[in-house]
């Protein structure tokens, strides 16, 4: 028998326990069946997956997820079941409640408000409902790249095609699901952005692309969530890969895809879920028991299984068969089985799973979730188009003119208030139905038709403009007569389309009604034509013959509220579109010009701390040094470096919208860092900033050349390595890069762990060197003589800093047989003055961070032995001063492969370039 380590409990010895956590199920119904409590009894069932169709209203939620949990509780289980949903909001929500729970935009109407903080409080407020009623993992954020947008079936469920932006959006909602204390789960790897649907509806779709490819795009995004440490679990898709590299029938049953891929290459350590194995290409071709061992030894470590009873069972049986046909072994089992308890660790326990605070909790956060979504929307609602300036509608149209709205049938959409009130009225009637009761689904009160939210929306744009509407909806069979004389009729046209691309009937409708109009026009009649994208942007962004186009993302009653606001004028619509769409653009109004102003401490400091935690939610994880910075980081009052800093910002909001740092000294101008806020970015802000920046450091006496990068302070030592974009923008804006100092900041994260290599210490000995420690002014000639011959100026003005704070700095010497210097080092203890200037010092709470800053080596033949033995005796007096951690900046490219032998790793690269000012002549 296998033996158990000591931390899992003596239970899990039973197989039939461990095998009943690898299972995750769901079921059709409102109320706790026979089948679930069996499943959680007797099969020892660990997680639920509640979807749509389980779930009436967040009362009877969170008592269904209660009685779950005492059912588990009462039969022994020794951690709360999982409660997975799926809330990624837009129109994929399984749980609504117009009283408690709240709509917000789906992933690319959140990313069209251009702002990730606010994705943030989307997410971290959905998760706060939902886990209100007993849920603790939500199946998020979908971090799929749209690789070809126009064609994918997940649409605006995505950010978009944007690898970067994917990632930006999607850990800024992980972020938020985290810090309301719910489990995350990333989708749909290893990608659903680019399928071919091939064959019959038995076949699955299929990835064409190379893995190479998809390391470029698709899996760009997960391999970044996966690199922030707070991606609990992966949910692998169930689509077929087919390149010259891998040959792959159903990715989730594949050990090349969730071995070697997700865990091997890309570092994932949390919990790999499967796609639902009651597929039917899955079923027709394998067969539950074989795919569901096979999910396993692929590395999935809780397979799906939605709703079948039958199959369920099945599936359990198949895991047992599969152990005692020693395919599965038990080290197999228990290594999913940790992963799993792990995550329930984290998100769960018992107090929290039997008490969950419910509905107490959702009515006072409902009010400012309210506004939130408001805001949300309204942010989202995007113009792609209005060349006619047709919008707003009250300003091109007078109040008498008639305004014709023509819909389409679209599927449902998760509703609100409006379905609500009509069941109600229903109920409480005895007459005929009305028409509205055309627009309800039979089989769930909770889902409206499209066309019903649709009429709303008809009724709250007559409302708004208080003026005639007409509002009739169009089908697959075309332009009909009724359409023919309401367009006579109608000075107005607004067309909504839904998907356009894939209903191309729409998009032929679309196309019909603008030749009328254009006809019509020609005639001399008044003949405007809005067309209302609600759902993908891509159904007319790129057909420029639809002069006026706009987009919402979704068409959930709150998207159609905000739509009525933009169309009428009572709001702006703010939003943009994702992506390439975005950029391209964008990319005309390159010679756009933003005013900058020198910042003003008093003014702009909050604006810059708040731009500041927007570029580190935004930034990959390798740029953590963003996290601890602050507008203080780059304030450093010397008299001997003369500092100038500009921003663009919004004058009406005091926002910032971007930031540089210059510093001027003995004939040397520096950037010393540019900023721009994530949302703002393409659109001239950083290239405005640069330009001013340039100028006010080439106008200024004596000024020879022009550096970016500084190590005092120490934000950005230069162009960080992994970023070929930045570099790509410092060349078209007219640096030479050919010629780069290669720098780094290196750290040894465990100094209680560390040991100097065996014979490092017998070859300082044998090469007669000795090192010393100083602290003050006073006995440091020797010390800035060495550092101003072989340092730039600003780093001797950082020694001399150091050399004042005498009771957290000092600088270690290094002296060669002879008594001379060559080579010295400044050291910091933890929380000291001069650490405030680099942010990589910053250890926060959890561990004491002690620096050792700027080593300076005099040219010679053991330059790379005196940067070991300065990093050394850094090393020692780290430790004399209780740091957990020790940080070593600005080491050159030649001392980075010798400290590597001695432990030290690179936390962030940089490449400091300087330049004549010459290459800005225009600028003089």
């Amino acid at each position: 028998m296998v033996k158990l380590d000591g931390d899992l409990d003596p239970l899990w010895q039973d197989l039939d326990w461990a095998i009943g956590q690898m299972v995750i199920m769901g079921w059709d119904g409102t109320e706790v069946t026979p089948q679930i409590r069996h499943l959680i009894e007797e099969h020892h069932l660990g997680s639920i997956l509640l979807t749509a169709k389980n779930l009436k209203s967040a009362h009877q939620t969170a008592k269904l997820v209660q009685e779950l949990q005492t059912i588990a509780h009462q039969a022994g289980h020794l951690q709360p079941l999982l409660i997975a949903l799926d809330q990624e909001n837009g129109g994929v929500n399984s749980l609504y409640d117009e009283d408690y729970i709240c709509q917000f935009p789906s992933a690319m109407g959140q990313a069209a408000a251009g702002n990730a903080d606010l994705a943030y409080k989307v997410a971290k407020a959905t998760a706060t409902e939902v886990s209100a009623v007993g849920v603790n993992l939500i199946l998020g954020p979908v971090l799929d790249v749209l690789t070809n947008a126009r064609y994918q079936p997940l649409g605006v469920r995505a950010v978009g095609d944007d690898p970067q932006e994917v990632s930006q959006y999607g850990i800024a909602a992980m972020n938020g699901y985290k810090d309301a204390g719910v489990a995350t789960c990333g989708k749909h790897f290893p990608s659903y952005g680019n399928l071919d649907f091939l064959g019959s509806s038995l076949d699955v779709p299929i990835i064409t692309q190379t893995l190479e490819e998809l390391s470029l795009s698709a899996l760009v995004p997960f391999r970044n969530a996966i690199a922030t440490g707070k991606l609990d679990a992966m949910f692998v898709g169930g689509c077929g890969i087919t390149n010259p590299s891998m040959n792959v029938n159903h990715a989730c049953l594949s050990d090349q895809v969730v071995d070697d891929l997700l865990r091997n290459e890309l570092g994932f350590t949390g919990v790999a879920i499967s796609e639902c194995l009651e597929m039917e290409a899955l079923r027709s071709e394998i067969g539950v028991k074989t795919g569901t061992v096979m999910a396993v030894e692929a590395g999935c470590d809780l397979v799906l299984l939605c709703r079948a009873y039958d199959v369920q069972l099945e599936a359990i049986a198949g895991l047992k068969l599969g152990v005692e046909n020693e395919l599965l072994t038990k080290e197999r089992i228990y290594t999913s089985l940790r992963r799993v308890l792990r995550m329930k660790n984290a998100c769960t326990s018992w107090a929290k799973a039997l008490n969950p605070p419910g509905i107490s909790l959702l009515s006072k956060i409902h009010p400012s979730h309210l506004n939130l979504s408001i805001k949300a929307y309204d942010d989202s609602i995007t113009v792609i188009r209005d060349n006619e300036k047709l919008l707003p509608l009250n300003e091109s149209m007078h109040q008498e003119e008639e305004l014709l709205l023509l819909t389409p049938l679209v599927k449902p959409l998760p509703a609100s208030s409006l379905t609500k009130n009509i069941l109600e009225a229903k109920n409480k009637s005895d007459s005929a139905p009305s028409e509205h009761d055309k627009w309800i689904h039979r089989d769930r009160g909770v889902i409206m038709s499209g066309e019903g939210v649709f009429r709303e929306l008809g009724r709250s744009l007559a409302r708004a403009r208080r003026g005639k509407l007409l509002h009739t909806s169009y089908t697959a069979n075309g332009v009909r007569p009724v359409h023919e004389n309401l367009i006579h009729r109608a000075s107005c046209i607004v067309i909504v389309t839904a998907d356009a691309n894939r209903n191309l009937y729409q998009a032929g409708f679309t196309k019909h009604v603008s030749m009328m109009c254009s006809m019509l026009r020609a005639s001399g009649q008044k003949k405007s034509l809005v067309v209302v994208a609600v759902s993908s942007p891509y159904d007319f962004a790129m057909d420029k013959s639809i002069g006026t186009c706009i987009c919402t993302f979704d068409f959930t009653e709150m998207a159609m509220a905000a739509l009525v606001r933009a169309l009428c004028g009572s709001s702006r619509a703010r939003g943009t579109l994702p992506g390439t769409l975005r950029k391209s653009r964008k990319a005309v109004k390159s010679r756009q010009h933003w005013l900058v102003e020198p910042y003003d401490r008093d003014r702009d400091s909050n604006g810059l701390n708040d731009l500041l935690s927007a570029l580190a939610r935004a930034a990959a994880p390798n740029h953590r040094f963003l996290t601890t910075t602050t507008a203080h980081s780059f304030e450093i009052f010397n008299p001997n470096i003369e500092e100038s800093h500009f921003v663009v910002r919004n004058s009406s909001t005091q926002a910032l919208y971007g930031f540089c740092a210059t510093y001027h000294t003995q004939g040397t101008g520096i950037i010393g860092a540019i900023f721009v806020d994530p949302t703002k970015r393409n659109v001239a802000i950083g290239r405005s900033l640069h330009r001013r920046a340039l100028r006010a450091l080439i106008q200024k006496r004596g000024t020879k050349k022009i550096q970016l990068g500084i190590c005092f302070p120490g934000v950005f030592l230069g162009i960080p390595t992994d970023d070929g974009g930045l570099k790509t923008w410092f060349s078209n804006s007219g640096w030479d890069l050919q010629f780069p100092r290669r720098l780094a900041n290196m750290v040894i994260a465990d100094l209680s762990s560390w040991s100097a290599p065996e014979g490092l210490l017998q070859s300082i000995q044998r090469a007669n060197m000795s090192f010393d420690l100083i602290h003050g002014l006073e006995n440091a000639e020797t010390v800035l003589a060495h550092v101003a011959g072989n340092a730039n100026p600003e780093v001797f003005e950082l020694y001399r800093l150091a050399l004042q704070e005498t009771k957290s700095c000092g600088v270690v010497r290094a002296k060669c047989q002879r008594g001379g210097l060559v080579g010295t080092v400044v050291i910091c203890s933890p929380g000291s003055p001069v650490a405030g200037y680099v942010p990589a010092l910053q250890g926060g709470e959890e561990v004491l961070v002690g620096g050792i800053i700027a080593p300076v080596v005099a040219p010679g033949n053991g330059d790379l032995l005196v940067i070991q033995g300065l990093a050394l005796m850094g090393l020692r007096q780290n430790k004399a001063h209780k740091s957990g951690r020790s940080v070593l900046s600005w080491v050159g490219e030649e001392g980075m492969e010798g400290l590597g032998a001695m432990g030290w790793e690179v936390l962030e690269g940089w490449e400091e370039f300087t330049n004549s000012v010459e290459n800005w002549q225009d600028l003089a």
